[in-house]
């Protein structure tokens, strides 16, 4: 049974914390050590495994803090391997990680960066995206083409549809919002956007999503081909 708590980061940026039955601790995407590092002396836990979806400073920034500080397994990408803080171990389509008694498949789904890969627990139905899929969007596209990111959003939304996706950043609301622009009289969205705008009201998180949300909501995964999925992020690029 894998426990999954989200850890709020910089602005708004998501770390995951990964408990499993057998005593295994993860984070997934630590961009800073203070909070993780807060909540794992809260719980009394010590960290096992580092999990990082691809290089940039705002998903890695605490890894070498927090392996210093419990000795843990730094588990990245293999073809970002010389830009992932102190990795250990490098994966890449279709290898299997072990955590604890766990499991998780890798995906590489590039496009936001060249070695972007999600780690994927299948028997506990979340899978951990980064920043190729969000809540009702997709990430830039620093390094990849709209063709790469249509080919990850085809993998990603062949997966369960009650498969929870948490990914990097708190970015729901706005995502939303450009969605709107897009599908105006999709009945899904317009329902999904009351929910999400009571919660950010509130204060609470937007994130874990689902595929099946995704399915329904999100324009990106609703492209219809690679060339329309790119003149959705050139808009999104240039949306207030």
């Amino acid at each position: 049974m894998l426990t999954i708590d989200l850890i709020p980061c910089l602005s708004d940026n998501y770390a995951y914390l990964l408990r499993d039955d057998q005593g295994a601790v993860g984070v997934v995407d630590p961009s800073e050590p203070g909070p993780v590092q807060a909540v794992l002396e809260r719980l009394g836990l010590k960290l096992t495994h580092i999990f990082n979806t691809h290089h940039h400073f705002d998903h890695t920034g605490g890894n070498l803090d927090l392996k210093a500080a419990h000795g843990a397994t730094v588990i990245g990408p293999r073809a970002d391997a010389h830009r992932i803080p102190g990795i250990d171990i490098g994966v890449g389509e279709g290898d299997r990680v072990g955590f604890g008694a766990l499991e998780a498949e890798i995906y590489e789904i590039p496009a936001h960066t060249s070695g972007h890969i999600a780690f994927h627990f299948l028997a506990d139905k979340a899978v951990f995206t980064g920043d190729t899929l969000f809540a009702m969007g997709c990430g830039r596209l620093f390094e990849g083409t709209p063709a790469d990111m249509f080919a990850a959003m085809i993998k990603l939304a062949a997966l369960p549809g009650d498969t929870r996706v948490y990914c990097g950043h708190e970015y729901t609301e706005s995502n939303g919002r450009f969605a709107l622009t897009v599908e105006p009289d999709n009945t899904d969205l317009m329902t999904r956007m009351a929910d999400v705008r009571r919660m950010r009201a509130a204060g609470l998180p937007t994130i874990p999503s689902t595929i099946a949300l995704e399915r329904a909501t999100n324009p990106f995964m609703r492209a219809r081909d690679a060339a329309e999925l790119g003149e959705r992020r050139a808009a999104k690029d240039a949306f207030r």
